[in-house]
Parts: C-alpha cells; structure tokens; sequence
C-alpha cells in the first residue's frame, strides 16, 4: 500500500494564472514510496474533502510569506509570494494541523509557513541582519537565482536525529529567510554554524517536520528523511 501526498503548489502571474511546482518536489515522493498528488488552492468544503483522502502533506519551498501574518512591515529585500499561495497555505496548514492522523513535511518556505502559522516569526532577509556570517545560505548571485551548499548541525535526541544516521550533514540550500521567534510548540531541531535555525518539528503531534534546505535537490543525501515522511504517512493513520 502506497500513501498519498498532497503536495501545494505555486501561483504566478495573473493573465493567465498559473498553478506550478518543481518536478524535484514530487519525484521525491514517488521515489520513496508514495503517490504525490498536486492540490491548488481550493475553498474550504474542497480542502477538508482532500484531506480526508490523503496520508500525508508536503509543503514546498517558493518566494516569501507576507510578514504582515507575523505583524511586522515587509523587508525591501522580500519578495511576496501570490497572495492565492499565501492565503491558501496558510489555511490548509492550519487545516493540517487539526489532524494528527497526517504526516507534514516542510521543505524552505514550507517551514517557514509551518513556524507562521504556529504563531512564530522570521528573519526577513539573512545578509542585511547578519551580514558577518560565514555560512553561505543561498548561492552568490542570490537566494532566488540558485543553490549553494553548507553544513547543518542536527541535535540528538529529536525526531530528526533519529531519522538521519549522522548529526552533521551538507545540504542544498537557497533561501534569505529563516525562523527567527519559534512558533508555539515547535522545537529547533537543526542549526547552521552560524546559529541560524534549520530544522523544526512539533513534538505534540506524531510526525510534523520543517527544514530549511532543500531535501528534493539531493535525494540520496536526504533519503532518510523522505522515506520517514512516507512510512510515517502509513503509520499514523494507521
């Protein structure tokens, strides 16, 4: 038996819109086992009617949240994501969370949404407020423009420390955000040398995980982590 994954997608532009996401994404699932299928924004009698059919969620990375969810104004080195994304992930993050019975991942933004709608903030822009550190979290011509690669620093005794064999991994990486205020009941699960936080999980539930690189990039590096996501969608349904 075979789980299935919803997985959010993307929105851009506007005539027309588009609904897309990475094929990295949901190769991903399909090489660790489980069957992914895209869910765009729907209302909500659709959601609650999708979630009763899937086993487990992943939500991916893409452009910024509106800090505006986290009462703060908007960095001049954001870039916002389509308010339908916006709007949409948060509601179906929210709907997520009502059921233990679902597995959550969180990959880049997908943590950051997970640390949003927990009540958490962000650094907005990780060069202007930390412009001496040595790690490099996004490539040099950008977060937006491709990946670079750095350590990350996994803390034993979580669910992430199980899931890994080793408590200290390179990882693809592009991102200028990251958990700044741990939303309420997240834990910091992983850090980069610099202290930045790279990994969360929500210990009330039985498999709710967020981390800031980019597993998909590097599949057999990460493969731990996906097959976990996928044995836990069985499992805690079951």
């Amino acid at each position: 038996m075979k789980p299935i994954i919803g997985i959010n997608v993307d929105v851009t532009g506007e005539r027309p819109k588009e609904a897309r996401v990475q094929a990295n994404y949901y190769e991903a699932v399909t090489r660790a086992g489980g069957i992914p299928i895209l869910i765009p924004p729907v209302a909500d009698h659709d959601l609650e009617e999708i979630i009763k059919r899937i086993d487990g969620v992943m939500f991916i990375g893409g452009l910024d949240y509106c800090p505006s969810i986290y009462g703060e104004d908007k960095h001049e080195k954001s870039e916002i994501a389509h308010d339908d994304r916006v709007e949409f992930d948060l509601r179906f993050l929210q709907k997520c969370l009502q059921r233990k019975e679902l597995a959550v991942l969180g990959i880049c933004a997908g943590a950051q949404i997970l640390n949003i709608g927990l009540g958490g903030s962000l650094h907005q822009d990780i060069p202007s407020e930390f412009p001496d550190s040595p790690v490099q979290h996004s490539s040099h011509n950008g977060w937006s423009e491709g990946f670079s690669k750095h350590n990350v620093n996994i803390e034993k005794g979580t669910a992430l420390g199980t899931i890994y064999s080793k408590h200290e991994l390179a990882v693809p990486t592009s991102h200028h955000q990251a958990v700044r205020t741990l939303g309420k009941g997240l834990r910091a699960t992983a850090f980069a040398d610099d202290g930045i936080i790279e990994a969360v999980e929500l210990e009330s539930h039985p498999y709710v995980i967020g981390v800031q690189w980019h597993p998909e990039r590097d599949f057999e590096g990460n493969k731990e982590l996906f097959e976990s996501f996928i044995k836990a969608s069985l499992t805690v349904k079951a």
